[in-house]
């Protein structure tokens, strides 16, 4: 700071329940905001404060509750409080409590209509200031007596407001903190039910009424908010008038910009904007009722949908999407597929069968039958026939179908006894009903059987459907 920078010589000081006062620091004593001071009190005496405020802030402070700086009601600060003074004022405060119960007593017996809020003893214990409210005014000559002789100090009667007395006992408010006026709000504005008019809060004084039975003083911090919101919502003091019927103002959304009007008798509320309330006020003053409280709904040109503006669906495009990375992976399988080559196999030839030599068929029919063997001849005692191989070895069921498909041929069939294939097999007879085997024009019954017997010798071949049977047929005796 500069060597001839004088500071402001004027310090707001704290005292009990939130009371400040301004006090002029002649000595030039060093404070700071907070220390504790010795100040000179009204009457006689000293008393112990708190710095609360210094430098050029207490001069726009003096000007905001028009305190002149030359007034001569101001008092010094005398010294900085030591910690004998600290202890003293400590001890004095102990004592106000029973002080306050006991005066309240003693207001009871003279029945007085007053309430005695708090007491506050000076830090040299020679004077007793008890706060007190009443609604009218109280003769309590009689009471200060009583109370001079029962603490044996100067009494000092002061009475405050409900605010005031609410600030200096202190409390939670309905919001959940501490309250205002406890804390840091020091000027105490009237609050009137207007304020809660223009905020469209319902008139309940048990919802708008703080503790200490007046209304809530932060009615008043929102007000002007409320007041620029409101220059754009139209005024109505009459009811809206329609072909439907007139429309009564029910409630109003500031903020919002609407309005909820209703018919008498009827429940159901309709919610208009600020601006056809407007419209409809003007169409009214000219005489005019408009159909209805609404605007007319004006139908919109919708927007194209996104599908309708890509090509196709969203679907598509995903299936597309998807179709691509099935794509892929197909082609990443097929290139590590390619990378592994695996000899695929060959087909071979398979291996010729020996075959048993085909018996010669002789031109005439009835000498293919064998004649029956003699006593003596065919295989020896002991010796096993021999099993026929390859196709003469499968199952009758088996080599009836192939080439034939379905068709049997007849060296299965089980003839007569009498009768029997040039295999040496008995032929199955033939079934009653069925007609006779077709002829070939200008053939024989026996040339056609030769040939049937031929076709059958074919067939039982290894590896083709149809074949005949197991055994080769026996040479004939002919040849």
């Amino acid at each position: 700071m500069p060597s001839d920078f004088k500071e402001f010589d004027l310090v707001e000081v704290r005292f009990k329940g939130g009371r400040k006062d301004f006090f002029r620091n002649k000595t030039r004593i060093p404070l700071i905001t907070g220390d504790a001071v010795v100040v000179e009190s009204a009457g006689s005496g000293w008393h112990l404060g708190h710095v609360s405020l210094k430098g050029e802030l207490v001069r726009l402070q003096m000007k905001k509750k028009k305190v002149p700086l030359d007034s001569k009601d101001i008092r010094t600060i005398l010294r900085v409080a030591t910690e004998q003074d600290v202890e003293r004022w400590q001890a004095v405060r102990d004592l106000e409590t029973g002080t306050m119960f006991k005066a309240r007593a003693v207001v009871d017996e003279l029945r007085l209509k007053m309430k005695l809020s708090d007491v506050e003893y000076q830090a040299d214990r020679t004077r007793a200031t008890f706060f007190y409210s009443a609604d009218d005014r109280v003769d309590f000559r009689d009471l200060i007596k009583r109370l001079a002789d029962e603490f044996r100090v100067r009494v000092e009667m002061r009475q405050i407001s409900l605010r005031h007395e609410a600030g200096r006992l202190g409390g939670i408010g309905s919001c959940g903190r501490e309250l205002c006026c406890s804390t840091w709000l020091t000027d105490f504005k009237s609050v009137s039910t207007t304020a809660a008019r223009y905020q469209n809060l319902s008139l309940n004084p048990a919802k708008l009424s703080g503790q200490c039975g007046r209304l809530k003083c932060c009615l008043n911090y929102e007000l002007d908010t409320y007041l620029d919101a409101l220059k754009d919502i139209p005024q109505v003091q009459r009811p809206l008038q329609t072909e439907k019927g007139d429309y009564t103002l029910q409630k109003t959304d500031i903020f919002k910009k609407k309005m909820w009007f209703a018919v008498r008798g009827d429940n159901n509320w309709v919610v208009v904007p600020t601006e056809r309330v407007r419209e409809v006020l003007e169409l009214n003053k000219r005489g005019e009722k408009p159909e209805s409280l609404l605007a007319p709904v004006r139908e919109e040109e919708k927007a194209p949908e996104v599908t309708a503006i890509v090509e196709g669906s969203l679907e598509r495009l995903d299936d597309k999407i998807k179709a691509s990375k099935r794509s892929k992976r197909g082609k990443k399988k097929k290139e590590k597929g390619s990378e592994e080559v695996v000899p695929t196999p060959v087909a071979t030839a398979r291996p010729a069968r020996n075959h048993p030599p085909r018996p010669t068929v002789p031109s005439d029919p009835r000498e293919a039958t064998p004649a029956p063997p003699a006593e003596g001849e065919g295989p020896a005692a002991g010796e096993e026939r021999s099993r026929p191989r390859g196709a003469a070895a499968r199952p009758l069921n088996r080599r009836g179908r192939g080439r034939g498909e379905g068709r049997r041929s007849d060296a299965s069939r089980p003839q007569d006894s009498a009768s029997a294939t040039p295999g040496g097999e008995p032929s199955r007879p033939p079934r009653e009903g069925r007609p006779p085997r077709s002829t070939a024009p200008g053939e024989t019954p026996e040339a056609s059987e030769a040939r049937r017997s031929r076709s059958n010798r074919r067939g039982g071949r290894s590896g083709r459907p149809g074949g005949g049977g197991g055994e080769p047929a026996a040479p004939s005796s002919a040849s």
